[in-house]
């Protein structure tokens, strides 16, 4: 029975996460394509800024920029979408009995689908147009901790900004311009050395860059990742996902009351 149970689970979590993903991209003319086509986009923005005209000299720069975007967005999408999560959803644990994790997470799993096309056209990328770029190797294989990483760091940050926006609203705007700032703080633009010598070990401050480094590392200099590195941005999504669970068991169970 619990693993019925379980399994039942599981297809709802699943089945959530395709019906999100279909309203938030089959609802635009563009359909799926506008998933594969945003990331592209602010590729060729930055090529032109940072390659073009500020001649950063980056090997393979736009597969360089593809990784760091497409676990960017991810992050990003997934955190500043949930923050009102436990208004627009109310109707989810209220009236059916899904609890509150089931919906953070089946959102986030959304999310994974347009990672996962997004991962697949920057192997293409790599593998097909990158001539001077090392092709992908099975230290690739990498991606997948690290991509659990991010989703645990992502749904972490997801359950404290929403539980904080039960009591404090004003928590959106102030995410929205932390994440413009901690943008220009991770190595999504620029080469590792030049961000080591401006911002000495900030790497191991902060999570999304070690993440975002070691995609690099696994996928496109066929090296392992920098275990130590890998270490800490583990230590700090479980540190912060206990945090998250915290203020959803305290805070969240008034949130229907206070939305």
């Amino acid at each position: 029975m619990d693993w019925v149970k379980r399994s039942n689970k599981n297809e709802r979590l699943w089945l959530l996460a395709k019906i999100e993903f279909k309203l938030r991209y089959y609802e635009n003319k563009l359909g799926l394509l506008w998933a594969l086509i945003k990331p592209l986009m602010d590729i060729a923005i930055y090529y032109v800024v940072f390659q073009v005209i500020m001649k950063q000299a980056i090997p393979a720069f736009a597969s360089f920029l593809f990784i760091g975007l497409i676990l960017w967005n991810f992050f990003l999408e997934s955190t500043t979408g949930t923050v009102q999560i436990l208004n627009t959803k109310k109707y989810l644990y209220e009236y059916s009995n899904m609890n509150k994790l089931e919906i953070y997470v089946s959102t986030l799993l959304s999310n994974t689908i347009g990672l996962f096309f997004n991962f697949i056209m920057f192997l293409l990328f790599l593998n097909i147009l990158e001539k001077d770029a090392m092709h992908t190797s099975f230290y690739t294989l990498w991606i997948i901790p690290l991509f659990i990483n991010l989703f645990i760091l992502s749904l972490a940050v997801s359950l404290i900004l929403s539980n904080i926006y039960i009591i404090a609203k004003d928590i959106t705007q102030v995410w929205q311009v932390f994440t413009s700032f901690l943008f220009f703080l991770s190595p999504v633009i620029y080469r590792l050395s030049t961000f080591k010598e401006a911002l000495p070990t900030f790497d191991y401050i902060n999570p999304i860059a070690g993440i975002i480094i070691n995609a690099r590392r696994t996928t496109m200099e066929s090296t392992n990742p920098d275990f130590k590195l890998f270490l800490f941005d583990f230590t700090y999504a479980i540190i912060l996902l206990v945090i998250g669970l915290l203020l959803l068991n305290k805070l969240g169970s008034k949130a229907a009351e206070k939305l």
